[in-house]
């Protein structure tokens, strides 16, 4: 484990798991930049949330934590966490390290589901980081795949970036496999409900893991999309994501991105 992982790690037990406002300033920045909408920005207000996550015995596990310069992707659920909208939760948070401390925070939260069209969880699936020596590779792919598919300037390529005799698919409402993920897009396209991506903002690799971190529209409405791809010799073998609405008033002028 780097040592940005380590101090993000240690920041997010002392803010989720032992709720103690030294340790937070141990390891968050006096000028914490904060992007959840529903968060003013600043290292007070998470540290008056500590009360409140307390008292409900709010509790958190990371499935899965890459990181790419100064910044640490992790892949979570939460429990008992109503004070972040669901009793039980999903999320995918962005952390930015500097001087050795947690300064700035992105993520994008969803509530779990129990019961998946595809069968799979949200957070199941392959965690180990490996192929390091593939990670420019692999964020180019993905770069690559987000412009000509999801942004839709060169759909008829989908073969050319997708597994299709494995992928393992962890969108709730996706069915599993290549085959499912087609049925799915002809499905919303005759609803007139397709996802929309209209901009990427980051992509973040760590080996055999890529992130893409986007802005579009779905159900008519603004939406923050994360979705973690992971890659086998140069095709995209499976996926997970949170899609979470952007509201119109937030917490701070930071806006999500």
């Amino acid at each position: 484990m780097n040592e940005q992982k380590k101090i993000v790690t240690n920041g997010m037990k002392a803010l989720f798991q032992d709720f103690d406002k030294d340790a937070i300033r141990t390891y968050f920045h006096d000028h914490y930049i904060q992007h959840n909408p529903n968060v003013p920005t600043g290292l007070e207000p998470i540290i008056g949330m500590l009360p409140s996550m307390k008292d409900v015995n709010f509790s958190f596990t990371t499935h899965r934590m890459i990181s790419d310069g100064d910044l640490v992707l992790t892949h979570n659920t939460g429990n008992n966490a109503m004070v972040f909208g669901s009793e039980k939760i999903v999320t995918f948070d962005l952390w930015r390290v500097e001087d050795g401390k947690i300064i700035e925070h992105w993520d994008a939260i969803t509530p779990l589901v129990e019961k998946t069209v595809n069968g799979r969880t949200q957070i199941d699936g392959a965690s180990e980081v490996k192929d390091l020596d593939k990670t420019s590779e692999n964020k180019e792919l993905i770069k690559s795949f987000m412009s000509d598919i999801l942004m839709g300037k060169n759909s008829q390529k989908i073969t050319e970036y997708i597994n299709q005799e494995e992928y393992a698919q962890h969108n709730p409402n996706i069915w599993d496999g290549f085959d499912g993920l087609i049925k799915t897009i002809e499905q919303l396209v005759s609803q007139d409900n397709m996802f929309v991506y209209n901009k990427i903002h980051r992509i973040i690799g760590e080996g055999n893991f890529v992130l893409a971190q986007s802005e579009g529209a779905w159900n008519g409405k603004p939406q923050v999309f994360y979705d973690l791809f992971r890659i086998e010799s140069g095709k995209l073998v499976e996926h997970w994501d949170v899609i979470q609405e952007i509201p119109e008033k937030m917490a701070h002028n930071n806006t999500m991105f």
